[in-house]
């Protein structure tokens, strides 16, 4: 039988729909007007028939406050600036992801170098980097070994360089995830 593994499609940020005009049940709000001026509690029908009047639209903002906040504004321009605003933030998250540099029970020289600057490249980048050996055969007998090397790795990385997981042993794999 043919497996077949499909990735994980993004998922589109759904905005949450607000109460507009009609859709406001509650018997009385909190009015701001186009002018940003707070007018104060209103019955919802006088809300409304303000929001004609200035020929725009009464826009519940904070449904859970007691009573709750509606502004009049253009609906469609505020649901461009809270697209606009959501797209500007998530362009500034910064997005760390777990990079893997795996060592052997046997490195030296300049493979380890190789390696290290591997390390130090994706530590600059803002990334955590999980730094494993895999013992096989009678290297498992040897884990003392392992461990000294791995984390004589870690203090070559530098000293401001963070522990996140300290040295781990899970069978024949050692690992040990570190940060900047």
């Amino acid at each position: 039988m043919q497996r077949r593994y499909h990735k994980n499609k993004p998922q589109k940020e759904v905005i949450k729909e607000m109460r507009v005009n009609g859709a406001i049940t509650v018997p009385q709000v909190r009015l701001i007007d186009e002018n940003d001026v707070n007018v104060g509690i209103l019955d919802t029908r006088d809300a409304l028939e303000r929001a004609r009047a200035a020929e725009m639209d009464l826009i519940e903002v904070f449904p859970l406050a007691t009573p709750p906040v509606a502004k009049i504004m253009n609906y469609g321009q505020y649901k461009y600036e809270l697209e606009k605003q959501s797209r500007k933030n998530k362009a500034h998250q910064k997005v760390s992801e777990l990079k893997s540099v795996r060592l052997s029970f046997r490195i030296k020289g300049q493979d380890l170098e190789t390696r290290r600057s591997q390390a130090m490249n994706f530590l600059s980048a803002g990334h955590k980097v999980k730094i494993e050996i895999i013992l096989k055969g009678r290297e498992k007998a040897h884990k003392d070994i392992a461990l000294e090397n791995i984390k004589q790795f870690i203090s070559s990385l530098g000293n401001n360089i963070k522990t996140i997981q300290p040295v781990a042993c899970l069978g024949g794999q050692i690992t040990a995830i570190v940060c900047q």
